[in-house]
């Protein structure tokens, strides 16, 4: 395999493992490590800064004792010579002297610890000031970080119901243009039945010639009934020459004949 290929798989491999990380990354998680950090480090100095402070005290409290000491010889010597002893005098003296010389050392590394303590006070103090500084932006980022995500989410929510209602909405349509269309062949069909242009297979409701025209002349009938009504209504008499009215439950006599002739089916 030649080493364009490789450098290329090594490249997609990289860009497929680094957009995994980029997506189980939280930046909330990563900001509280850092800090996390931080503060282990501001605890360090700290700590230092104890050390060697407490080390300053510890030669401070060896030259105390070297100079009490010192304080002791000089007596001494003074008493000494106060009695008439000379080489005591001396003696003490030489004590001191020799003294003086380890206070002077530890004078020195008592000057260098203070120097020091102040500097890594002085770097703590900063330090501190920094970790609450990226305390303070860190849960503002935090915070806002939060607040983007859930708006995020809820713009996301309202997008999949603006998409269900477009759903929702083109079923509504589908549904109302087929009741229509249904609607519109049902009435088709009731015209064509009763105007007779199609046959009901079932036999309901279909009418023969006889029925229709008995229909015909009953319809004919009622006209002249009521035009007469009307007519007598006018001229305050009672209808002479007009078709009678034949009342409900009797029976027209037997020599009055309807205009049309009567249909004999007995032949």
């Amino acid at each position: 395999m030649s080493d364009g290929i490789m450098k290329r798989m090594g490249l997609i491999f990289r860009s497929k493992a680094n957009k995994a990380l980029d997506r189980a990354e939280d930046p909330r998680e990563t900001l509280d490590y850092s800090y996390q950090k931080q503060l282990e480090l501001l605890q360090k100095v700290r700590r230092g800064v104890a050390d060697v402070a407490t080390s300053r005290k510890r030669l401070e409290l060896q030259l105390t004792q070297l100079q009490q000491q010192s304080a002791k010889y000089e007596d001494q010597g003074r008493k000494a010579l106060s009695l008439g002893r000379e080489d005591l005098a001396r003696e003490a003296l030489t004590r001191k002297a020799n003294m003086q010389s380890q206070i002077t050392d530890l004078e020195v590394q008592y000057q260098q610890l203070q120097a020091e303590e102040e500097k890594l006070t002085l770097a703590s103090q900063r330090l501190q000031a920094k970790v609450d500084a990226f305390r303070t932006k860190k849960e503002t980022i935090k915070a806002t970080y939060t607040a983007a995500q859930a708006q995020t989410r809820i713009a996301e929510s309202f997008s999949g119901i603006s998409e269900e209602m477009g759903d929702v909405g083109l079923a509504i349509q589908r549904a109302e243009d087929k009741t229509a269309q249904m609607q519109a062949r049902a009435g088709a069909i009731d015209e064509l039945l009763a105007s007779g242009a199609l046959d009901d297979a079932s036999g309901l409701g279909r009418k023969d010639d006889i029925e229709a025209e008995l229909e015909r002349v009953a319809g004919g009938s009622d006209v002249e009934l009521e035009l007469a009504r009307m007519k007598a209504e006018l001229t305050g008499g009672s209808p002479a020459s007009g078709p009678q009215a034949i009342e409900p439950g009797k029976a027209q006599p037997q020599d009055a004949q309807p205009d049309n002739p009567r249909i004999n089916y007995n032949k």
